[in-house]
């Protein structure tokens, strides 16, 4: 059953289309009540320069949840360390998205917040602040205490876990061992079941050198590290198959036998999900304690206040973690 909910959104590098993106959907009615963490100042004045009148409401959240109606921003405030300028990166203001993260990741792990969404950041300029910061999936990984996540991509005929994600190239080989491999497919097998409501989910596990290997003859990955737990799987039960060849897996009339694609490296699985729905997509981290979606694009700071970034994608994020909660629920 659907049933009212309240969920944190986090506005993202404040020079960014994130706060652009915030206030846009604030247009609409939502299904939820999505309360803006972010700087309340910033808000209303990307709001002022997109031409949007909105009002601006605090959140208080002790108090019951209501979604809010059209036109209307609920807030939780962060203030920043300086004024921000459209388009231009300040690194003085780093800490501030942090704040929003961190902000949100406690309501998460309080209750408070069914779920959170999540904006883009900047990562190399929180970095250049002195800020160790890898991305948004690290950063809540750790800050909940959880030894593994798996991050997965999807649009509504696709969706794409990777087994490795921002790694250059020459890592990725020695990234893949039958212990991570492990750990991650029984995330995304339990997230499927529990957060999507799949009960047996098709699980099709691709390769990693051209072909799967050949037999050997590409590399041994596959039938070093890769068949070994597939097989494993197998023998508990798992719908799970592979290895797959890339190119053969993601040919439209496979896809329809699986419900989840896991690739071995971002480069592999993510310029065809793209490819397919790009503005549509929802980045989403498996095996936190609590919901978590993102958009599939960065900050297009050249975009930023022109009125031209275009929400869709926040909005599936937003839809898909509401989704998701429902088949939580319904479980």
């Amino acid at each position: 059953m659907n049933t009212c909910t309240r969920i944190a959104l986090t506005a993202g590098e404040p020079a960014g289309i994130g706060p652009d993106l915030c206030v846009q959907i604030a247009q609409q009615p939502q299904r939820c009540e999505v309360v803006v963490i972010a700087d309340p100042v910033l808000l209303r004045q990307r709001a002022e320069r997109l031409g949007l009148s909105l009002k601006f409401e605090q959140v208080d959240l002790s108090q019951p949840v209501t979604i809010a109606p059209a036109g209307v921003v609920r807030y939780l405030p962060v203030s920043m360390a300086v004024d921000s300028q459209v388009g231009v990166l300040d690194s003085r203001n780093s800490n501030y998205v942090i704040n929003t993260l961190q902000l949100a990741l406690d309501g998460c792990v309080s209750k408070q917040f069914a779920a959170m969404v999540t904006a883009p950041v900047h990562k190399a300029i929180i970095n250049d602040a002195g800020v160790i910061f890898s991305g948004h999936t690290e950063f809540l990984a750790a800050g909940a205490g959880v030894e593994k996540v798996v991050m997965m991509l999807a649009i509504s005929s696709l969706r794409v876990a990777l087994a490795t994600t921002h790694l250059p190239l020459i890592d990725v080989s020695p990234a893949i061992t039958q212990q991570s491999l492990i750990q991650i497919i029984r995330i995304i097998n339990q997230s499927m079941m529990e957060q999507f409501g799949i009960a047996k989910p098709r699980i099709a596990v691709c390769g990693l050198n051209p072909h799967a290997g050949e037999g050997g003859h590409l590399g041994r990955e596959e039938i070093d590290v890769i068949s070994p737990v597939i097989e494993l799987f197998i023998q508990q039960g798992l719908a799970i198959s592979g290895p797959w060849p890339a190119d053969t897996v993601f040919v439209q009339d496979k896809l329809q036998d699986f419900d989840v694609i896991l690739a071995m490296y971002h480069d592999q699985g993510l310029p065809v999900l793209k490819h397919q729905g790009f503005g549509q997509a929802v980045n989403i981290t498996l095996g936190l304690p609590f919901i978590r979606t993102s958009v599939d694009h960065g900050t297009a700071l050249e975009l930023a206040g022109t009125g031209e970034a275009k929400s869709t994608s926040l909005q599936a994020a937003i839809d898909m973690a509401i989704s998701m909660i429902n088949s939580q629920r319904d479980g």
